[in-house]
């Protein structure tokens, strides 16, 4: 049976929840995830009324790598494994860290291979005291794709990525904290509640705010200087009434209504 990938109906405060769900394989993702997440995605970018999404896994578990059951069928022929990454992999995440609504990934337990890259394409990582991090692909005799290279490191970092990748390493929670790859740690029991007080906090700000940071966040992540002609449409928010309101609601002393 196929795992999935499903999108949650946006509550009362503009939060949404995507779950990727692979039942009896620790959410191991498989081709239909990849597609169904890329899917999932662009539906998120395109959707005006979210205003955060936590990503998590069904069960306890966020993701603890790829299905090795689907391997055979691609990975033993050079076309067949560039279109695997190329063309189902890559797209999915590129289209995940190109969403300009905030994404906060809920981990509990593992943070895997494919988990670990989803991971890094969202904004705040929060995960329990015994989630565990790593990309341990090269004792199954492959190396992470090049385009998940470029994705992971913009994270992580060159460094951690390399011993990530060349020892095969995998990170406790404290660790993973001290080298930046999550945000914050909390007890087990308390990730779904943390991730979920992060969500309405952020839902409370200004969306516009929000996807105006991601954006640049994007273009600095980058590593080449913008010109002026790149960073001068940013300031169209000016007349905005979210930019109107948030400045009345603080010399009113009240909260803002965005």
């Amino acid at each position: 049976m196929a795992g999935s990938v499903t999108l949650s109906a946006t509550d009362a405060q503009g939060i949404r929840r995507l779950t990727l769900s692979n039942p009896g394989k620790l959410n191991a993702l498989d081709v239909q995830m990849w597609r169904q997440l890329r899917e999932a995605a662009q539906d998120l970018q395109q959707d005006a009324h979210t205003r955060v999404v936590i990503v998590c896994g069904e069960g306890g578990t966020f993701v603890a790598g790829g299905d090795i059951e689907e391997f055979p069928q691609f990975r033993f022929e050079p076309t067949t494994l560039a279109h695997f990454h190329e063309d189902i992999v890559a797209p999915a995440l590129w289209a995940l860290a190109a969403c300009d609504v905030p994404l906060i990934a809920q981990i509990d337990g593992a943070c895997v291979g494919g988990g670990l890259e989803i991971a890094a394409c969202c904004d705040l990582r929060l995960c329990g005291s015994s989630s565990r991090f790593g990309v341990p692909i090269a004792k199954l005799g492959f190396p992470m794709a090049p385009a998940e290279i470029e994705i992971v490191a913009r994270v992580v970092g060159a460094t951690v990525l390399r011993e990530l990748l060349l020892e095969a390493r995998v990170l406790g929670a404290d660790e993973a904290l001290a080298k930046g790859l999550v945000s914050r740690v909390v007890a087990d029991e308390a990730v779904a509640a943390e991730a979920l007080r992060s969500a309405r906090h952020i839902a409370a700000l200004s969306p516009q705010a929000m996807r105006l940071n991601k954006q640049a966040l994007r273009r600095f992540a980058c590593g080449e200087p913008s010109t002026r002609a790149e960073r001068e449409p940013h300031f169209a928010y000016a007349p905005s009434a979210e930019h109107r309101e948030g400045l009345a609601a603080f010399n009113e002393k009240r909260p803002a209504r965005f």
